[in-house]
């Protein structure tokens, strides 16, 4: 029962990132049909700028508190100088944007090379993130519930500027018919650019996420940017709700094959579950006009 216990805490971690770098891939992926395969690479910056938070404030406890508004500005402000000189001249075409923003992961990895070197870094824990819950037996580590936390507060509050502010709507209705909301005086043009810094920075924030898991490498982002494009599609491009549904579900399967395999056989059993529910349900979860099937 233990075992179970601590597999499912493992699971529902695992899907606490995983939602936390979907989320931001479905709402660009969503309302720009753009496929960014930098996104991974967003979610190193913010990482990065955990490690480099630490370093000017020395109190880890502290230095995790600032680091999570700092990698949201820092990976959405880098996200955002890339929509506006490559991703906004390659809309409507897709496969250019997948090629264009892959290129763009390569040179960002590159960059994180040259400035941090190619060996591993590493964020200290916080004192009050140390240590263990006993829940039925099984051990849960105070670092995962904090993401679990984390993660529920940072969709939380992107569920409320969706549905609650004028900006917000406006994307929503940018993302179900562009034309008619250009006819009603939004300008899409200022929605592309406030949905990519929004997707651009909560990849940033679950980089600081997984800094409390392991080390921060050039290539941490590879990690996680394949799984968030199965969340994306099986959850339903640009809805939030099938995001965190998949999330969640994606990340307990994982966990749990993992247990009586290996890591590598549970993403291959897992892919196979995701393309096999696909050919059951293309449109995913749930299902949203949005420019690209229009």
């Amino acid at each position: 029962m233990d075992i179970l216990i601590s597999q499912l805490v493992a699971g529902v971690s695992i899907g606490s990132v995983l939602l936390l770098v979907a989320v931001g891939l479905s709402l660009t992926f969503g309302q720009m049909g753009v496929i960014n395969m930098a996104h991974g690479e967003f979610i190193m910056v913010g990482a990065y700028t955990t490690y480099v938070v630490q370093r000017i404030l020395v109190d880890a406890g502290l230095s995790l508190l600032f680091a999570i508004p700092a990698a949201f500005v820092v990976a959405g402000a880098l996200g955002l100088i890339i929509e506006q000189f490559l991703i906004r001249h390659l809309y409507r075409r897709p496969l250019d944007t997948l090629l264009a923003t892959f290129g763009v992961g390569l040179v960002l990895q590159q960059v994180a090379r040259d400035v941090f070197g190619a060996q591993a870094v590493d964020v200290a824990v916080p004192g009050w993130l140390q240590g263990n819950l006993q829940v039925f037996g099984a051990v849960v580590p105070y670092s995962r519930l904090f993401i679990l936390v984390l993660s529920i507060a940072v969709v939380g509050a992107v569920v409320l500027f969706m549905a609650k502010s004028p900006a917000g709507r406006q994307i929503r209705a940018t993302v179900l018919n562009r034309d008619l909301a250009e006819t009603s005086g939004i300008s899409s043009r200022r929605m592309d650019r406030m949905t990519f810094f929004l997707g651009s920075g909560l990849a940033g924030v679950a980089g600081v996420a997984v800094t409390l898991i392991g080390s921060t490498g050039p290539t941490i982002g590879t990690s996680y940017i394949v799984d968030a494009f199965l969340v994306v599609v099986a959850g339903g491009i640009g809805k939030i709700k099938g995001a965190v549904i998949a999330a969640f579900t994606l990340g307990v399967l994982q966990a749990l094959i993992e247990y009586s395999t290996s890591a590598s056989l549970a993403k291959f059993f897992v892919l196979v579950i995701v393309v096999a529910f696909l050919q059951l349900r293309p449109q995913g979860l749930f299902a949203v006009k949005t420019r690209s099937l229009a």
